[in-house]
């Protein structure tokens, strides 16, 4: 799918004093706030930006503070998984 936006002019001429490529910034906002709303999950904004692991999909995510909802029930199964882990 290809999206055309368009913005005032003096707008568009100062956008690109900030970032470097505009098509790709605008694309990762869309990205990201999907993932925010649940729309999309990480694997497939790993597919659609082409990145190689989970691990760059996620410092990506990082950079726009987009963490996945950790709830409360998230936490106690984590405890619950460390402490069935036997001491070493």
């Amino acid at each position: 799918m290809q999206i055309t936006i368009e913005i005032p002019e003096e707008i568009g001429q100062k956008l690109p004093k900030i970032w470097d490529n505009i098509p790709q910034k605008a694309l990762e906002s869309v990205l990201v706030e999907a993932y925010r709303q649940g729309s999309l999950t990480s694997a497939q904004i790993q597919s659609i930006l082409n990145l190689s692991y989970r691990w760059e999909t996620q410092a990506f995510l990082s950079q726009y503070q987009a963490y996945p909802n950790y709830t409360e029930e998230d936490l106690a199964d984590d405890i619950e998984t460390l402490n069935d882990l036997p001491n070493l």
